[in-house]
């Protein structure tokens, strides 16, 4: 698929396939993106590697609190992990413009696979420490930077017809959850019996089924994009474009408060699963899990929807039941209880990130997708690091569940302004909607 390729464009050998799948008629409404077969390679590739993403996830966390007890260590490590992302990512945005994206991914997915299998080594052979753990963190966080504005940007170069981008992305989402529901619950029973070592083991091979499908895509040679601007005028393009436009403003900048307050709870999982809950790490993997089902269940349900429409109204509506959630874990001291309310923040948190990245997603303009989609992995990422680092401290001083129902609050709060807001990016975003034709023209005779 070219740069150039028209909107909407479906190319012969893709209609045949669709024909002998029986995809029109054979799969239902939710699943339409999956007609397109590049984004099928991606789905099943995907799925596996993520299974090994989360994997590693809990046994870095558990590892960390095994080794320490401390709260704030794992504030800092999950700080070390993420805050080149948020330096690194719109410098990456400008080059994810300009390159080919499937090679990008190709080369962050090859990379990350070193890096896990660099942690299996060492975690196996017992020479794993706290500085060496922080050393592949940053690593990851580096890798990462290139590898979410890619991956975003990409989406659309799997989905031939433009019509299918909030299906793919919602489809996405679910394959996330999906991994999120299992990985963590077999990291834990993996760690139970054996050690983390084997969970960084299997994410480093999961790794060759993501690179695999990326491969085995067909894609037309893309169009080599000899910028005339230096990189640095095109990050300010880029910068003045986002700033200036108030939809993608206003949903970035209430993802920054999310991602700075909200995300790094999961930072302190552990400390739930063993000082509150009195678990082990099947603890912590079925805290995870839950939260990664209702965020399955909520990636579902965007994936049943048929168009755009409506799903501005759902962003703060989304942030305000993932602050509901988070209060709610932390006034906890029930399993059950605190599995329920992680499948309600992960629901709400879910539901605001597929919403948020298929209105941005519709939105930006193709040549500087990469450059926006670094900004929105910048609110989404970037600002997690400082928010670990943030929960750590705080709960070190007055106890995870405190600093949970604290962050919640703020959440909360968040979701109130961007409904104060809402009038005014539908204003902003109808016009937008009736080009496009996901408005019918009577829609613009509305005030």
């Amino acid at each position: 698929m070219s740069d150039t390729d028209p909107v909407g464009h479906v190319d012969a050998a893709e209609a045949a396939a669709e024909v002998e799948l029986g995809v029109t008629s054979g799969v239902s409404h939710a699943w339409r993106a999956l007609r397109h077969r590049n984004f099928r390679l991606f789905f099943g590739g995907q799925t596996i590697s993520l299974v090994g993403t989360w994997m590693t996830r809990v046994a870095t966390g558990w590892l960390v609190y095994r080794l320490t007890g401390s709260a704030l260590l794992l504030g800092t490590v999950s700080f070390a992990g993420q805050i080149p992302t948020f330096l690194l990512a719109p410098f990456a945005g400008v080059w994810v413009d300009r390159l080919d994206r499937r090679q990008v991914l190709v080369w962050t997915q090859a990379l990350s696979m070193v890096q896990s299998l660099t942690l299996a080594a060492l975690a196996l052979s017992g020479h794993i420490t706290i500085p060496r753990l922080l050393a592949l963190s940053v690593m990851q966080g580096c890798i990462n930077a290139f590898d979410m504005p890619g991956r975003q940007s990409f989406m659309v170069k799997m989905v031939d017809d433009r019509r299918d981008l909030q299906n793919a992305i919602a489809i996405n989402s679910s394959m996330v959850n999906m991994a999120r529901l299992i990985g963590p619950s077999l990291a834990g029973m993996l760690i139970a019996v054996s050690s983390e070592g084997w969970c960084f083991l299997v994410d480093g091979i999961s790794y060759i089924a993501v690179i695999a499908s990326l491969l085995a895509m067909r894609l037309h040679a893309p169009v080599v994009k000899r910028a005339a601007a230096s990189a640095l005028s095109e990050l300010k393009t880029g910068w003045t474009y986002v700033t200036g436009f108030l939809p993608i403003r206003t949903i970035l900048l209430l993802f920054a408060v999310i991602s700075l307050m909200g995300m790094p709870f999961v930072v302190l999982m552990p400390i739930f699963a063993a000082r509150v809950l009195h678990g082990g790490p099947h603890t912590l993997g079925f805290l995870t899990g839950s939260m990664g089902l209702g965020a399955l269940i909520s990636a579902l349900s965007l994936a049943a929807r048929k168009n755009v429409r409506g799903l501005v109204r759902i962003i703060p509506v989304s942030a305000g039941v993932f602050g509901l959630g988070l209060i709610g874990f932390g006034l906890s001291h029930s399993f059950w209880l605190s599995m329920l309310m992680l499948m309600v923040a992960g629901s709400g948190m879910m539901q605001g990130m597929a919403a948020s990245n298929t209105v941005i997603q519709t939105l930006v303009s193709d040549d500087k997708r990469g450059r926006v989609m670094s900004y929105y992995t910048m609110a989404f990422m970037g600002m997690a690091p400082f928010g670990s680092l943030l929960a750590g401290t705080m709960a070190d001083a007055i106890g995870a569940p405190v600093t949970v129902i604290a962050n919640g609050s703020v959440v909360l709060l968040g979701a109130a302004w961007f409904a104060t807001r809402l009038p005014a990016v539908r204003r902003e975003v109808r016009p937008i909607y009736l080009a496009m034709g996901i408005l019918p023209a009577e829609e613009g005779m509305k005030r």
